[in-house]
């Protein structure tokens, strides 16, 4: 699918392709920042040198037909701006879809949206909408469609984790305990069937992107709030058979499932290869998973933890995708609770912590050291500070200066809710906090229990997936009064830098500006974050076309079986 070039191109586009060329702004910051811009994929990617890998998998001879067995959990999936992980989203996106669609290259493309422009200030965004889609029901879609999502995402009865990656659409009402975040007065607007405007508050560049966080999947303006329900969507999977911790099965829209003849015309987005797509609970663990493969039950499987890279070698006839990510564990404390109310007793579990032996004993060193600001080296905008290293003797005193000279007893729950790594890391730090008289217990619990108290428990190990920005997971998990602040952080200082973060185009700017985001981050210690996760997932040699996702999104329009 081609990414047309808006009717209006920004300015700035020729101060960044100016930036690259001179060397001040890395290939991959350049295809990034320029595509937000307005600038189409392909067109970037030539002034970049490089081939659009998107044009690379067309050249392929693609065979129609076949059924893709996944092994996934497959988890309660109702309501997609509520969803809080990767495995529903999966399942869904092959039914509903996106405005805009984020690849493997962490590039930006349009989709139900044809393009998109911004204004000079960053200020107002105008996304085209493209003629001509269908609802499965025979509706067209078109702008109500659009409104109707925003709406529903940040009205703060919905509960989506939309509202933080949208802030700058959102005015607070109210005082104290009744204040709340509602949308701005003129932040959304309808400029014709076709168009929708967003007018922001303040400058933003990462609109695009932030549309393709899982819970902003475009849902019909006749949702009622169930999508096992009303599986009505755009894309070219419809579900005719789901059972949370069963499976979930989707047929290739070719047929009038839904009372109303389908179009003739094939699926918007161009030939789809697959018949159905069949997806497998066999649990989160990798060893079921990586049975279901070795047995041929599946085609390919989720993820698998490094742990258990040598069994997934020894698996004939497969192959291994890994991906470089962003993805982590957080060991997060609540700040409005005590002990963690004191920020000394936060940052001597930050100094009793030696962020390479995570790497080293977790994954092999074939992570990221992290620097406990949930900013990863990955991220375009990222800045390098220098790291925190291990000192006992200042743990000890900021504990003594806390009023526990004679030590402290804490205890951090865990959950495993995305593999034994995350007990891992929590052993490596109760080892690592002893020396300084921190006695560290680990309260071990199901993952659905963990779920039930991760926004509340003043000590957890909440695990985080990738997204292409650093400023996207702040957005979702620091700022202020958000469904995703686990650790009650409200800090007006860091909310200022990071809006001025969100507001630049210029690259070294921007890092500037993420220095301070994220040391006033790593002063507050509100997160023990030292490892960044590689991900590995294993596929049939039969599967073609696929690709591992730093987000690990299923992105399965294009993908044949070669038989």
């Amino acid at each position: 699918m081609d990414h047309e070039v808006p009717g209006h191109i920004h300015p700035k586009i020729k101060d960044v392709t100016e930036q690259f060329k001179s060397g001040k702004m890395d290939r991959r910051e350049f295809l990034r920042t320029s595509t937000l811009l307005g600038l189409s994929a392909a067109a970037a990617y030539s002034i970049a040198g490089i081939a659009d890998p998107t044009l690379e998998a067309k050249a392929a001879t693609p065979k129609k037909g076949g059924v893709l067995k996944v092994s996934m959990e497959v988890q309660e999936m109702n309501d997609p701006a509520v969803y809080s992980w990767t495995p529903p989203s999966n399942v869904a996106r092959q039914v509903c879809e996106y405005l805009v669609m984020t690849g493997p290259d962490n590039v930006t493309r349009p989709y139900l949206a044809e393009s998109w422009s911004a204004s000079d200030d960053l200020k107002t965004w105008t996304f085209k909408l493209r003629q001509g889609i269908k609802w499965h029901n025979g509706d067209d879609f078109n702008a109500d469609d659009v409104m109707f999502n925003f709406t529903r995402w940040l009205d703060p009865n919905t509960g989506s984790s939309n509202v933080g990656l949208f802030d700058s659409m959102l005015t607070t009402v109210g005082e104290g305990d009744d204040a709340k975040k509602v949308m701005t007065e003129g932040a959304l607007e309808k400029v014709d069937d076709y168009t929708i405007r967003l007018n922001l508050n303040t400058p933003v560049l990462s609109i695009p992107e932030n549309l393709y966080n899982y819970p902003t999947m475009i849902v019909h303006r006749g949702f009622k709030g169930n999508l096992v329900e009303q599986p009505n969507g755009t894309g070219p999977f419809t579900l005719v058979d789901f059972a949370v911790g069963e499976k979930a099965i989707l047929k290739r829209v070719d047929q009038p499932y839904w009372g109303e003849k389908y179009p003739d015309e094939p699926f918007w987005g161009g030939e789809v290869y697959l018949d159905e797509i069949h997806y497998f609970d066999h649990g989160a663990g990798s060893a079921a998973q990586l049975a279901a493969v070795a047995s041929g039950q599946v085609d390919m499987n989720y993820e698998f933890d490094i742990a258990s890279l040598g069994m997934a070698q020894s698996i004939p006839g497969m192959k291994i995708l890994e991906a470089r990510t962003a993805q982590t564990g957080v060991m997060r404390m609540n700040i409005t609770q005590k002990p963690f109310d004191d920020k000394r007793v936060r940052q001597a579990l930050m100094y009793c912590c030696d962020a390479e032996k995570y790497n080293e004993l977790v994954y092999q060193g074939r992570g990221d050291v992290g620097e406990h600001h949930h900013v990863s080296p990955i991220h375009p905008e990222y800045f390098a500070l220098n790291r925190v290293e291990r000192d006992v003797e200042k743990a000890k005193l900021l504990l003594a200066e806390a009023g526990y000279e004679n030590g402290i007893e804490l205890t951090i729950d865990v959950g495993n809710t995305n593999g034994p790594w995350q007990q891992q890391v929590c052993e490596i730090l109760k080892d690592q906090a002893a020396e300084a008289g921190i006695t560290l217990n680990l309260n071990l619990m199901p993952a659905s229990k963990y779920w039930e108290i991760w926004a509340t428990t003043p000590f957890g190990i909440t695990a985080w997936t990738h997204r292409p920005l650093g400023t996207m997971v702040l957005s979702l998990a620091y700022r202020a009064g958000v469904p995703w602040n686990e650790t009650g952080y409200n800090n007006p200082a860091f909310e200022k830098a990071l809006d001025k973060a969100e507001s630049l185009v210029d690259a070294e700017k921007r890092k500037a500006a993420m220095e301070e985001v994220e040391k006033i981050l790593q002063d507050d210690a509100i997160i023990i974050q030292p490892i960044w996760q590689p991900k590995f997932f294993l596929a049939s040699e039969k599967v073609m076309n696929v690709e591992a996702h730093p987000t690990q999104y299923h992105q399965f329009y294009k993908i044949w079986i070669d038989s």
